[in-house]
């Protein structure tokens, strides 16, 4: 009855009932201070993952030892197919799965749902799981949501869906009527804290706090030091202070407390990002009619609702702003006890607090702390479109399910949103280049796409890099999009930087490196990828093939080890070289290595320079090359004949054997791209004139023909 009467009051907006994985009781988390610690964690013991290693591994470990850690295989979580393939398992979680950011409610859904709160709602505050958050992940971490002064706790409605995949989300709430002083607040989110800790000590636990919200995470923080916390702070109030709210609203006070609560609210809201986010969809093709409905529509929404205002006690506005004054001073005078990590998603258009300013400041005084700006956003951060919380969080490396981030194990594939953002940055480079991809069969015929690639992992892609590495996107997407499969990339350790600060004009290549699972290159990443059944994508010529210098287009610089195909052998991966050309259709380089060497002081500079990025090899100093774009071609892959290692015990203790087939596939590459080289010429779409009048006359989204394999 008690279940029955909570939903009904809150309508459709939020799930009163927490479920117990034991399944053997429902606990109603609404009106208790003392929630029940978290769901029990399934534990992975992947005592089959022991088959994989090969019986004559010991042997092999007289010339090869391979990286070995403490618990791998309790660690990966992956299934076989019905043919004992292995396949890669993000704890139950697809590629390219909806995180809602697609489709999300807009503000009216919002302010209707307020309505309903205030109407219905009365008692003490509590916690509550929203019903458009889903089930969460295997061994998912909690998130507790901490909302702003208005205390409601659906100010992240739009992010339910994305957040509630990935979290065991719950969110506070504190009813308009209730007047629980800071202190006994921060006492409910702490015992929340406490009891998940004590459930799972090596779990982090996520605080997200948005304006009041944010205060009241640093003080749990500063509390709280000997727990591990990440928090996620939108436009915190620490600033409280330094603020014009306090003029605004000596200004107001002229007024009825209604109207003040009115105009405050009206500030909250950033209307050029609305206008700006309407033109941006009508120009991404959705309909101008549907795009100004949507914009008139969340305009209006809070006048529509403004009977809310009627429903609040008189003293609401008073009262708020003395628990918001209160949770500032008592956070700002704990700061230099936090020692929890912190990222700031901050707005620099923010009218009601100097935000920006704020995360200066706070990043000066918070030891891990980054930061998110977001250039035409306003106060209401959570409530405008185009912030995707969940990818930032997964983008900055603070996704994890232990107390330290790795880089394989806390991996998140990417969904839809993610996506068609890479599609949204790179549709310029796709217009230009329109690549076209060929596989081979295993019975040798070539064919289009990719269906001659594996399914199933673990499979070892191994081919030749361009100039500066331009084919990634593509053939990382192409995958995603075809073939349902997430291919992680070795790369270099410098493209994995610590990013201190970021700006909100979409992922640069460094975010969506990470949200695609690159990995830096090291043998460890490697083997535990295999391991799991992954699609792992490999350079061996590495930054020398993607920095060549002029006259070096489509040349291997392969070093002498062999190191990877007794990995791929190990673990029965099958390696699928590939080879890809069509940089000398796009690139020109100005200037070449010899150029900058014979130059004054020309040869100190590029040493200096290699050795800042600490990319120096022995025989060969690097160097950004400088370029100039050609009228576009084409880029041009084509997958290899798949080469099992299932059987090879050979190449784990013979190094003949393993170089042989080092060499074997090598050649495979080399001869990939003397076939690719030789039949673009049979292309007469290879020019971008063509391919215009041919997508012109049958629309842009479709597959412009190429040459006959």
């Amino acid at each position: 009855v008690l279940t029955h009467t909570l939903c009904a009051s809150f309508g459709s907006s939020c799930l009163v009932a927490h479920r117990d994985d034991s399944q053997t009781h429902d606990s109603v988390l609404f009106g208790l201070h003392k929630t029940i610690p978290g769901t029990l964690r399934k534990a992975f013991h992947l005592t089959a993952m022991a088959s994989l290693s090969l019986s004559t591994h010991s042997q092999a470990t007289a010339f090869w030892r391979p990286w070995r850690r403490h618990g791998l295989f309790e660690r990966i979580s992956y299934q076989f197919n019905h043919a004992g393939r292995l396949k890669a398992s993000y704890r139950g979680l697809e590629a390219l799965y909806d995180d809602g950011y697609q489709k999300v409610k807009d503000l009216d859904y919002y302010y209707r749902a307020i309505g309903e709160l205030v109407e219905h709602d009365s008692g003490p505050p509590r916690w509550f799981c929203p019903v458009d958050a889903h089930s969460p992940i295997e061994d998912a971490p909690v998130m507790l949501y901490l909302p702003g002064v208005d205390g409601m706790g659906m100010g992240l409605f739009m992010h339910h869906q994305a957040l509630g995949r990935i979290f065991e989300l719950r969110c506070m709430h504190v009813p308009f009527h209730d007047r629980t002083p800071f202190e006994e607040l921060l006492t409910m989110v702490e015992d929340v804290v406490t009891k998940e800790h004590a459930s799972s000590p090596n779990k982090p636990i996520y605080l997200l706090g948005n304006s009041f919200g944010g205060c009241l995470a640093l003080a749990v923080a500063a509390r709280n030091p000997h727990i591990d916390l990440i928090l996620v702070l939108v436009n915190p109030a620490t600033s409280f202070e330094n603020s014009d709210i306090q003029q605004l609203l000596s200004f107001v006070s002229l007024f009825s407390d209604q109207a003040s609560m009115a105009i405050t609210a009206l500030l909250n809201y950033n209307i050029d990002n609305e206008v700006e986010m309407a033109v941006g969809s009508m120009i991404n093709g959705k309909h101008p009619l549907a795009a100004l409905n949507r914009l008139t529509c969340n305009m209006s929404s809070f006048l529509k609702h403004s009977n809310i205002l009627d429903k609040i006690p008189k003293d609401t506005l008073q009262w708020k702003m003395k628990l918001i004054k209160r949770a500032a001073s008592y956070a700002n005078y704990r700061l230099q006890s936090v020692q929890a990590e912190v990222l700031l998603l901050v707005s620099c258009a923010d009218r009601l607090l100097p935000s920006k300013a704020e995360a200066n400041r706070l990043q000066k005084l918070l030891p891990q702390c980054k930061v998110y700006f977001f250039e035409r956003h306003g106060h209401s951060l959570l409530l405008e479109y185009g912030v995707h919380v969940s990818s930032i969080i997964k983008c900055t490396d603070l996704y994890r399910h232990s107390r330290r981030y790795h880089r394989v194990f806390d991996f998140i594939p990417p969904s839809a949103t993610e996506l068609k953002e890479v599609d949204k940055a790179s549709c310029d480079l796709r217009f230009r280049t329109c690549p076209v991809m060929y596989s081979t069969m295993e019975n040798g015929t070539v064919v289009r796409g990719l269906a001659g690639v594996p399914q199933d992992g673990p499979v070892l892609l191994v081919g030749n890099h361009m100039l500066l590495g331009i084919e990634l996107i593509s053939l990382v997407a192409e995958f995603l999009r075809h073939k349902g499969v997430v291919v992680r990339g070795i790369a270099h350790p410098l493209l994995f930087p610590n990013k201190m600060r970021a700006w909100s004009q979409g992922h640069d290549f460094f975010d969506f490196l990470n949200l695609w699972g690159g990995v830096p290159l090291k043998y460890k990443y490697i083997y535990e990828l295999l391991a799991a059944g992954e699609f792992v994508l490999l350079y061996p010529g590495g930054h020398r093939e993607a920095l060549h210098c002029k006259g070096e287009a489509h040349r291997l610089f392969w070093p002498a080890q062999t190191e990877f195909v007794r990995m791929a052998a190990q673990f029965n991966a099958t390696i699928v070289p590939f080879g890809v050309v069509g940089e000398d259709d796009l690139l020109e380089i100005l200037c070449t290595f010899d150029d900058i060497r014979n130059a004054p002081f020309g040869k100190e500079m590029i040493q200096a320079y290699s050795d800042h990025l600490k990319l120096r090899e022995v025989d060969h100093e690097v160097f950004f090359p400088g370029l100039y774009l050609k009228m576009p071609g084409r880029f041009y892959y084509r997958f290899g004949k798949p080469i099992p290692t299932r059987g090879r015990q050979d190449v784990l203790t013979d190094k003949q054997a393993a170089n042989d087939l080092y060499l074997h596939v090598k050649s495979e590459v080399e001869s990939i791209i003397s076939y690719l080289l030789e039949k673009r010429v049979e292309d007469k779409y290879r020019s971008l004139i063509p391919r215009m009048m041919y997508q012109a006359a049958r629309g842009p989204n479709c597959e412009v023909p190429s040459f006959d394999p």
